[in-house]
Order: C-alpha cells, then structure tokens, then sequence
C-alpha cells in the first residue's frame, strides 16, 4: 500500500499527482511567473482531456467552460478570485484543484468561521519567544497567507463569509498592495509573483458576514452554478461516489445508476419547487438540497448495502439519508416531506418500493 493510498482524505496535488506531472511534462504553453503549469494546462486539469501521449486526465469539475477559464484567467493577473455559490456547488473542490494545479499546493488554507481571528490571516506569535527575546523573525508565527506570498503560492480562504466582518478586512491591504506590513518587527512581507488569492462564499447559510464593498471590489467574483441538467448531476454524484467508494475502500456495490438517478431526481425537484414535469407545485425545504448532500446521501447507502444489506444499492439503503437531508427543521420540513412523499412519490408506480422505504423511516 503506497504512502497516498493510505491516507483518508490525499489532498488534490496527492491523489492526481500522476495527471499533474503528465500535464507538467507536455506543457509547451506560456506560464505566468511560478506557475507550475499553463493556464491552457491549468483548464484542462479541472475539465478533463486527453494528451498527446494517451494520457487521460479525469474531469474535476462539470460545468461551463468558460467559467473555468474566466476563475484561471483572474489567477493569472493581479486580481483575487472570489468563487461564489450556494453551498455544494463544488466551491472548496474546485478551489482546492485550483491552488494544486498552479501552485503544486493546495494546503496553504484559511478556514473561515465565526471564531477566525486576524492572526489566522496576517500573522501569529510564538509567545514563549516573544516574552524570552521579544518580536523577532524567529517569534514570528506567519499566517498561510503570508507564507503564500513569500513562496508565490495560491493561498485558499475558506467560508470567507464566516469570519467577522473587521477580520475580512485584513485582506484589503494584502490584496490592493501585494504587502503585509509586521510593525512589531518596523517591516514588511512583499508577495512574489505568482501569489494570488482564492476565497469561497455563500450567502445562504445562517452565520453569514457581508463583504464590504472595499473588500468585494478586490475580488473578481465567479459564481458557480448548480448542475444544470439532471443528467449532469447525475454523472457528478456517480463519478464522485466512485471515487469516494475508492478512497474509502468500501466493498464493491454493483451499478447503482438507478437509485442515483432517483435521489438526484428527489433532490433537484425539492430544490425547484416542482416535478420534474412541471405538473404538481412541490414545497423546498430549509436546507440546500445541494449536490455535495446527494453524494454523501449514495455514499452512506452503499455502506449499508456493502457492510449490512445484500450488496445491492437498494431503496431502504438510501432512504433514511434522503430523510435526513431533507429534514433539517423538524418542525416545517417534516411537513414538506410528508406532503412530497404523499402528492409525488407515492403516486410513480415504479417507486412504490422507495415510498415504502422513506415512509418507514419518517417519524
């Protein structure tokens, strides 16, 4: 078992290191300074391809072309790049592949929550130093920003919406001057060319701090949509839950298309407010009903179909994950549950073996 094989979660540059290097090795185009592939290379990484000698690289993204290129191109001037969306439309994955594809490194990571403080962005200290030697280099405690800018890297901030709105404004300086002032030390960090920012945002979570317009203005904001066609979300969860079955090493479940097919049509049609014919009005829940929560939905299924069901996606395996996607607040999503598995499902004949699962687990 290889080192990479043995980790739960690789990180992007980890787990596709082998698409990288080929893309690096057949790489011909112009690089922006410290970019460790072209924006052309860059583009086919997150869509997919094949190069000249066979290779194969694997789609990581399933969406507009030109929303890709437009979210490498900002990377390649001296604009950040904001990736907008309600969550699970792929904004930490494709900011991840992103930073790995440019970079060589994805793990330089602000994660952005209510708590984040203002070290977590510029800079921290070792205090044990600081109270033996006082503010010094080697007291210095650097932020992944700063050292992003001090190794021309791509740094990630994560949630950006999350943190309070006076710590998001300690990327203004970083963003309109390329510098990090440290006034405890009477200096400053400049960033190397190649270093840039990407940060993810949602403004439909509870919690959410609004960006200034200071701040927004900074940014080159590319919003990424949900998948456009059930068919299209259907290719994303399969290929997803294939590759998270891999990782996870879960025994292998025979093809399960039809039971991805039905929780992707459960999901887009609670998310729409109507079935997928456009006849009967159906009510959205409080949650997202995203894309990344269908896929978690399959994965816990196969579990069970793998560790205690027939090896078999089957309805009852999906079930209570749906349940409790949907339900979110048991008070009103119950009812919009209810009256979903009552008006729509109970009347498909061929899901009469999923209403009777759902109906099983819902209280």
């Amino acid at each position: 078992m290889t080192e990479t094989t043995a980790l739960l979660r690789p990180h992007a540059e980890q787990a596709f290191a082998d698409e990288l290097d080929a893309l690096a090795r057949l790489d011909d185009r112009p690089r922006p300074p410290a970019w460790r592939l072209s924006p052309w290379a860059v583009v086919t990484y997150l869509l997919g391809g094949s190069l000249a000698d066979s290779t194969v690289i694997t789609p990581k993204y399933v969406g507009p072309r030109r929303l890709v290129e437009v979210a490498v191109a900002t990377l390649a001037t001296d604009r950040a790049l904001l990736l907008l969306g309600v969550p699970g439309t792929a904004k930490t994955w494709v900011s991840e592949h992103l930073a790995a594809a440019v970079s060589g490194r994805s793990t330089l990571v602000v994660q952005g929550t209510s708590g984040t403080s203002e070290d977590a962005i510029r800079y921290g200290w070792n205090y044990a130093r600081l109270l033996a030697e006082g503010p010094s280099d080697a007291a210095l405690v650097p932020s992944p920003v700063m050292t992003a800018m001090r190794e021309a890297s791509i740094a990630r901030v994560e949630e950006l919406t999350r943190i309070p709105s006076d710590v998001q404004d300690a990327l203004i300086t970083i963003l309109s001057e390329k510098s990090l002032p440290v006034p405890e030390l009477g200096g400053e960090v400049q960033a190397a060319k190649g270093f840039n920012v990407i940060a993810t945002a949602n403004d439909r979570d509870r919690g959410v701090n609004e960006l200034s317009s200071a701040l927004r203005r900074r940014f080159n904001t590319v919003v990424l949509p949900l998948p456009a066609t059930a068919e299209e979300e259907v290719a994303i969860v399969a290929r997803r839950v294939e590759q998270l079955g891999r990782s996870l090493e879960l025994p292998p479940v025979p093809a399960a298309a039809e039971e991805i097919r039905r929780v992707v049509t459960v999901f887009r049609e609670l998310r729409s407010g109507q079935t997928v014919d456009g006849r009967t009005a159906v009510k959205s829940p409080s949650g997202t009903m995203s894309t990344a929560e269908a896929i978690s939905v399959v994965t816990n299924g196969l579990a069970l179909a793998a560790h205690f069901g027939d090896g078999v996606l089957r309805p009852s395996d999906i079930a209570a994950g749906i349940v409790g996607a949907v339900v979110k607040d048991p008070l009103t999503d119950t009812v919009v549950w209810t009256e979903y598995l009552e008006a729509v499902v109970r009347e498909r004949r061929d899901w009469s073996d999923f209403y009777r699962a759902c109906r099983e687990v819902t209280a």
